[in-house]
């Protein structure tokens, strides 16, 4: 199976600075995913052109299930998460991630009904402070539609905002997750033109295999947005490998 996770940057260049949403669309259809995890995508906002974003992924891509997240809300419309699997959800929660007075963020949890079995996926995107994002870990970890799917292996996928590196070795270690994305030399995705921050970042909790995982580095990929996608090729464990 193979996840996406996408900062689109409302599908205007890092570089420059032109809204032309086919060029993402272009970067994902690149990559074939089953499941879509995208991020800063606008709906009726004048910078692209009033439209709705969401729904012309939903369309393009024409898989079973989308679900939208709008957290900033602007004069007209606003932005947020996008999830666009090919199985059905077995379940779908969002929840807020917003710490007092900063910027509007949210996660998405959805329990996906995959042909290897049932998992759960959380899509988010983290605050700029270093406080807020542990903050925000602790409350999506210990949320109770969260912790719903504690039953189920866990992939959580997202633009983290982390810098430093510093929240796998936090919470995330605690719940017993393990970061994908290591060593953050090889995962490198933002600026796209130049890259040196490794914010795209995955964790995974459960039985679940990772066959490969690697930030796509087209040439399409530097031009369309300010962030290149992670791409993560994975297995859930079968029953006997599980006990």
């Amino acid at each position: 199976m193979r996840l996406l996770s996408y900062n689109i940057h409302k599908g205007i260049g890092g570089r420059d600075r032109r809204y032309q949403l086919e060029r993402v669309i272009g970067v994902i259809e690149q990559e074939n995913p089953d499941i879509i995890c995208l991020h800063e995508v606008d709906r009726n906002v004048k910078r692209s052109r009033f439209n709705n974003q969401p729904k012309i992924f939903a369309d393009y891509f024409n898989m079973q299930e989308s679900l939208y997240q709008l957290n900033v809300k602007l004069k007209t419309g606003g932005y947020g998460n996008l999830i666009l699997s090919r199985w059905n959800f077995l379940s779908q929660h969002q929840i807020s991630l917003t710490n007092k007075w900063r910027k509007a963020r949210g996660a998405q949890i959805v329990t996906i009904d995959s042909p290897e079995g049932a998992f759960q996926l959380v899509n988010f995107h983290l605050g700029l402070a270093e406080k807020e994002r542990h903050w925000q870990i602790n409350y999506l970890l210990t949320h109770r539609l969260f912790e719903e799917g504690n039953g189920y292996p866990t992939v959580i996928v997202g633009d983290t905002n982390d810098w430093r590196n510093t929240l796998a070795k936090g919470k995330f270690s605690e719940h017993e997750f393990q970061e994908v994305t290591q060593p953050p030399s090889k995962y490198r995705s933002f600026p796209a033109y130049m890259p040196v921050g490794t914010l795209d970042k995955a964790f995974v909790r459960g039985a679940i295999t990772i066959k490969h995982a690697r930030v796509a580095k087209s040439k399409l990929a530097r031009e369309a947005s300010d962030h290149l996608p992670l791409v993560i090729d994975f297995h859930l464990n079968s029953p006997d490998e599980r006990s």
